[in-house]
């Protein structure tokens, strides 16, 4: 099994403010992956003595060991429960109510003969393969709209056991089948909050969008509250369908999102053939040859990239 990783932080000498890991256990039971995308803080105070670098790392830390020694567990329990225990280590010292208290995107993902499939009640994308390029929202309807002739209950077990997923807000996971065919998995629900800002003038969008994170009807990330996995696009497959996968943070999927380089499948076709980090570099030069967003404009001239790969 093919398992590679590559990150850059957006600026030199920069602390990054992703996280991720890969755990392959020794007792060959299958493996997982962790991938976070922290929430760059404001200029203003956020509550928070620690930082988002901090809170990542133990985040991330959490869900590495959930995932791989709670195998009892699903996805949504193991991520509720990480965020339970990182919100304990700093409760005492944190304002864990405020809206910027530090927070991330999420894709969580594990396979093996051992994994447990999702419940069906709380997790919306259960088909064998997600549809090309697929946009799942946390409502079971539209998981199951998604999914044309494909019910609520779990995939069937191959094998080679399942392969569970599970994407909170702008990060994405490709899912390539032995046949060829790419999927993307992702969570929509900032994309939305964006649509309706550009109806607003262009300078109140920012706040805004701002005004909507972690809210009703707005976009969720993992900050203090465990609830939030309900907001999650979960699903599961047999192992054995899937060929490769990758996780992307924002700042490297931006080479298919921003910069237009190519669709999913080329994406992944370009990090199959030359590694995730020439997909970091491709990236960061298409960053240097647009530094002030003009001809691709987005939020940071450069943002921190993390890919990772895992192929059979």
């Amino acid at each position: 099994m093919r398992m590679e990783l590559a990150t850059e932080p957006g600026l030199p000498h920069a602390a990054s403010e992703d996280y991720a890991a890969m755990a392959a256990p020794a007792s060959g039971l299958g493996g997982a992956l962790v991938l976070l995308d922290g929430v760059t803080p404001p200029t203003a105070p956020d509550g928070c003595i620690h930082g988002v670098p901090w809170f990542v790392a133990n985040l991330g830390g959490a869900l590495l060991e959930l995932t791989v020694s709670r195998r009892d567990l699903t996805l949504p329990q193991c991520l509720a429960d990480a965020i339970s225990r990182t919100a304990e280590v700093h409760r005492e010292t944190c304002d864990l109510s405020h809206q910027r208290t530090p927070q991330a995107t999420v894709v969580l993902v594990r396979w093996g003969a051992d994994a447990r499939p999702p419940v069906a009640r709380r997790e919306p994308v259960t088909a064998p393969v997600p549809p090309p390029d697929a946009t799942v929202g946390s409502d079971p309807a539209a998981g199951a709209a998604a999914s044309p002739g494909h019910g609520p209950e779990p995939a069937a077990e191959g094998a080679a056991g399942l392969l569970e997923y599970l994407v909170l807000s702008d990060s994405v996971l490709l899912l390539e089948s032995f046949g060829g065919r790419v999927s993307a998995v992702r969570e929509a629900s900032l994309d939305e909050v964006r649509r309706r800002a550009r109806s607003r003038p262009r300078a109140e969008r920012a706040a805004y969008i701002e005004s909507l994170r972690n809210a009703e009807d707005g976009f969720h990330t993992a900050a203090a509250d465990p609830a939030v996995v309900s907001r999650a696009v979960t699903g599961s497959l047999p192992f054995d369908r899937v060929r490769s996968l990758l996780a992307l943070t924002d700042g490297a999927s931006r080479w298919t999102e921003v910069f237009e380089r190519g669709d999913w499948g080329e994406l992944l076709a370009r990090v199959r053939a030359a590694g995730p980090g020439a997909l970091l570099e491709e990236v960061r030069t298409a960053e240097r040859a647009d530094p002030l967003g003009e001809r691709h404009p987005r939020g940071k001239a450069h943002d921190d990239a993390t890919a990772v790969y895992l192929a059979r």
